[in-house]
């Protein structure tokens, strides 16, 4: 099966895109964002980061006729039993900023100590058919801990706030190829591209 000229990349979220992007850019296929095909992001009624995905991923293929690919991630807190999980985007309220998200996390850990602020990313990407006849899913998982104030300019969502103790910075203050390597959307990729390489021939 060859690989399909066109997918659809099932996000609205310009950071997100950017990554996927250069995640993928290995592929010899146009990445085209839901965006300019006029579709808007899908309601995410799923309970699990798998479920999330796919719903967005059939929604973008649905709507465009294409194959589509899609990822659903969030953050797990230890101090909060999982929270905010699947609500990640939206723990404010629904269209929470960044900020306000990341405000209403570091209120809740307010009185929590650094030694039982540990968290973890949590991603699953997915590739989907335009008839939903064949779906490819992978997931990926960093490890890290809560700060209690923002670090570094780059990244989105919880990126300023979330530690990786083994190089010692946040998300927010790793360039492009380190976080790639090392973020929980980057093995979800880099581990969903090497099953699109098996399956288109």
């Amino acid at each position: 099966m060859p690989l399909p000229k066109k997918i659809v990349l099932a996000s609205s979220n310009a950071g997100k895109l950017r990554e996927i992007a250069h995640l993928l850019s290995q592929f010899d296929t146009e990445l085209v964002p839901q965006l300019e095909f006029g579709v808007g992001d899908a309601e995410e009624t799923g309970s699990t980061f798998v479920g999330n995905a796919l719903i967005k991923a059939r929604h973008a293929a649905v709507a465009t006729g294409l194959p589509a690919i899609a990822d659903d991630s969030g953050l797990v807190v230890d101090a909060l039993d999982g929270r905010p999980g699947v609500h990640s985007a939206r723990y404010a309220g629904e269209n929470a900023s960044d900020d306000s998200n990341i405000d209403k996390l570091l209120d809740e850990l307010q009185d929590v100590p650094s030694e039982k602020r540990g968290a973890a990313f949590h991603c699953c990407a997915c590739y989907v058919s335009p008839d939903d006849t064949s779906s490819l899913i992978a997931e990926g998982r960093w490890k890290g801990m809560i700060l209690q104030q923002r670090r570094g300019e780059d990244g989105f969502g919880y990126d300023p706030v979330f530690l990786d103790p083994e190089c010692g910075r946040t998300a927010a203050e790793l360039g492009p190829e380190m976080k790639s390597a090392l973020s929980h959307r980057g093995q979800a990729l880099a581990a969903l591209a090497e099953m699109m390489r098996q399956h288109f021939v």
